[in-house]
């Protein structure tokens, strides 16, 4: 049982719903206190073991402790269920309670409980995640995110992009990637074969793989062979319209809502465990365009959220197929 883990970048897997573990993580957001004094340091620890008695409070101990204070917390205890799932943001003084010691004094606190995920994270002292980004001829998702990396709201570093479409040197995309030194790697798909050994090759070193509208399916084989977490973006409201063309699917229903799900990879075809998902109203006004434009609208919101969410480690496991988002 993996007691504490260092979220650092030498970790193997974050989540893991590919081999259905999981573990995640966070770095500075909104609701940290931009005022602090710059001498303290913020931490986030996520905690799952099963429910006891005085878990809050020695959590509570654990950092106030080592002279640090809590800033947020929160709790959830399915109902019958006896496990306990816990997020806390706090702020400490980097110079009494060091790194190494946060990480020993964490691990205590996980083998007290016999906790079955333990993760801290100090965004101003631990490196950032590192992502390869797998899209295919649409550009809207892929062009978000490495706006999104640019401008500091996706704390992660994009180490390539992957893609099934050989994009032109003058386009948008490949001018922005050169800008920035993101490789662009073409790898040309076919039904008999999916390049996938040459996936593999190139995302070796990252820490999850995000599908930006990546129209390939991956095989169970890949998702075991990488171990980590990948997250994709679906043009529908799950479990409703699965598969292709699901804005098609919705427009032909005549539905009155249409959405976008930020999910995990499986074996199983859109169906893994929802982490975001977004909805917006449309109307017997709307063609089949509009409910396009609508959807891609949508998908870089929810995409982009999902991903800003399974950074500040507020993603945990539920049951068999579900989440917790704190």
């Amino acid at each position: 049982m993996a007691l504490m883990r260092r979220a650092s970048a030498s970790l193997p897997q974050l989540i893991g719903f590919a081999n259905r573990s999981f573990k995640s993580f966070r770095f500075p957001g909104d609701s940290l206190d931009s005022s602090t004094p710059s001498t303290l340091s913020h931490g986030i620890h996520v905690f799952q073991c099963p429910d006891a008695v005085g878990i809050v409070a020695k959590l509570s101990d654990c950092i106030a402790s080592r002279g640090g204070n809590i800033l947020g917390a929160d709790v959830f205890v399915p109902e019958n269920k006896r496990v306990f799932y816990s997020r806390s943001e706090f702020i400490f003084d980097p110079v009494k309670w060091p790194r190494e010691q946060m990480d020993e004094d964490f691990v205590k606190l996980s083998k007290m409980f016999n906790a079955m995920r333990s993760v801290v994270r100090v965004p101003a002292l631990d490196s950032k995640y590192k992502i390869a980004v797998l899209a295919s001829k649409q550009d809207h998702c892929l062009v978000d995110l490495l706006h999104g990396w640019q401008d500091g709201r996706l704390p992660l570093d994009i180490t390539c992009v992957i893609s099934n479409h050989d994009r032109g040197s003058n386009t948008h995309v490949i001018r922005f990637l050169e800008r920035h030194g993101i490789p662009y790697h073409y790898l040309r798909t076919t039904k008999e074969n999916k390049r996938e050994g040459d996936i593999l090759e190139l995302v070796r070193n990252t820490h999850f793989l995000v599908l930006a509208r990546y129209m390939q399916i991956l095989s169970g084989n890949f998702l075991k062979s990488y171990g980590k977490d990948i997250i994709n973006i679906h043009h529908g409201l799950l479990p409703s319209f699965k598969g292709g063309n699901p804005s098609k699917q919705a427009f032909d229903a005549g539905v009155k809502l249409i959405g976008a799900t930020s999910h995990f990879v499986t074996e199983e075809l859109d169906a893994g465990p929802i982490i975001e998902q977004m909805v917006e109203r449309v109307s017997h006004r709307d063609n089949l365009q509009t409910f396009v434009q609508k959807s891609e609208n949508l998908e870089k919101q929810c995409l982009a959220k999902a991903i800003k969410s399974y950074c500040e480690l507020r993603v945990l496991p539920y049951e068999q197929n579900k989440t917790v988002v704190f």
